[in-house]
């Protein structure tokens, strides 16, 4: 590897439930998908937006697909970038030529949560009962 040390964010898109979608889809696959999926996922990790193809490509806007083979099989695993941070939104096995619109659609609108929810005005802690309390 050349140029800078120092790793990208990557992290799992993390629903208002609490759940990861994708992290809980990659750990119900084999343990050897899961070891090649992980591999793929540290590329990110470690080039950033430098990652070239045929490892991601652009799929649409913000939307990109990190591009991983097991064998016969690939996978797609759909991220966005916010600033300098990874979000990993929606995996699917693909099987046709081109992302499905259903699969892009549920990356757009976890994208979108995850936006909505990162520019929330920040909440005021509570106010330590003392001296000047009412």
């Amino acid at each position: 590897m050349t140029g800078s040390k120092s790793a990208w964010p990557v992290v799992y898109y993390r629903a208002a439930d609490g759940t990861e979608p994708v992290d809980a889809i990659i750990d119900a696959l084999p343990a050897k998908v899961q070891v090649v999926l992980d591999s793929q996922i540290e590329r990110i990790s470690l080039f950033g937006p430098r990652l070239p193809f045929p490892h991601s490509s652009q799929v649409e806007g913000e939307l990109r697909e990190l591009r991983c083979h097991y064998g016969n099989t690939l996978y797609r695993i759909l991220y966005a970038r916010s600033d300098n941070l990874f979000v990993l939104l929606h995996i699917l096995e693909k099987r046709t030529g081109t992302i499905p619109e259903a699969d892009k659609r549920m990356a757009r609108e976890r994208w979108a949560d995850f936006k909505r929810r990162m520019d929330e005005a920040l909440r005021r802690p509570p106010r330590a009962a003392g001296h000047d309390a009412p």
